[in-house]
């Protein structure tokens, strides 16, 4: 199948971007990476009336490293991001679950802001957002503003963008010196969705966790936290009988579908938790 008839508008500054976008409002598309977008074009499943091609406008590729957070373009892209010495550093739940994102050839033109506006409930990069409480930074004609990402995400490919706007960036804040990541999904075959991911962060207390976040992906419309598993988490020491209890705490309800029954996502969720808050507690 072929993709309907659109206009197509490549704009040189993020003001060109704008004014596109303000101009067309909800029937223009923002074309970034294009790995799932050209897709759905394909499938007809989006058939906006203009493309806005975005990789021309300088500055939206930028990793860099602030005072209090790590600023990410939204251009870019999934391969830089696993290449990068200042993502490992700083913040390796990021680098770590790039490498589940598809294969080599998606990741060299996918983007993390493509990933986070199209808000698919089984990607990595809206989880990890949500468990290290980036903010997402979102541009219009009324100027700037910066979104929790846990406000951001709001339902099936649902987020708090509104007409005219552009994601422009995310800032993540920089772990402190005792923080801990851990990341891990289950996939038939590793680049499929994700059945049931994990993205999680938390301080070390000694032998015990503090300010733990759960951040379950693929087993909801959008990235949920497990925020009763965690709290069973909290201050204690990770053993056996503690990792028996979250689980027993998991306030998950996924949905069924032709690849996994919702009682198979509810166990994978457990086996999950127990694999990822182990290696969290290390």
């Amino acid at each position: 199948m072929k993709a309907p008839r659109f206009a197509y508008a490549r704009p040189a500054t993020l003001e060109g971007a704008l004014a596109l976008l303000a101009a067309h409002g909800e029937e223009a598309r923002v074309l970034a990476g294009g790995q799932s977008l050209v897709a759905m074009l394909n499938l007809r499943v989006a058939a906006p009336r203009v493309l806005v091609d975005i990789n021309r406008v300088p500055g939206l590729g930028e990793v860099a490293l602030g005072e209090s957070c790590v600023r990410i373009g939204a251009l870019a892209r999934h391969a830089e991001l696993e290449r990068s010495e200042l993502v490992a550093r700083h913040l390796p739940l990021l680098a770590r679950a790039v490498r589940h994102i598809a294969h080599p050839a998606i990741r060299n033109r996918g983007t993390f802001g493509g990933s986070c506006a199209l808000a698919d409930p089984a990607a990595e990069l809206p989880a990890c957002a949500l468990a290290l409480g980036a903010k997402l930074v979102l541009r219009g004609a009324r100027g700037e503003r910066r979104v929790a990402a846990g406000e951001f995400f709001r339902g099936l490919y649902e987020t708090a963008l509104e007409a005219g706007e552009l994601l422009v960036a995310a800032e993540f804040p920089l772990p402190g010196p005792a923080s801990a990541s851990a990341f891990g999904e289950l996939a038939r075959r590793h680049g499929d969705y994700a059945l049931v991911g994990l993205a999680a962060y938390a301080q070390r207390d000694g032998p015990a966790l503090r300010d733990v976040r759960l951040a379950f992906f693929g087993v909801a419309d959008r990235p949920v936290l497990a925020a009763r598993a965690a709290a069973v988490l909290e201050g204690r020491r990770v053993d056996e009988a503690t990792l028996a209890r979250a689980v027993a705490a998991l306030d998950l309800e996924p949905r069924g579908d032709l690849h996994a029954s919702a009682a198979t996502r509810r166990r994978l969720a457990g086996v999950l938790l127990e694999r990822v808050v182990k290696e969290l507690a290390q």
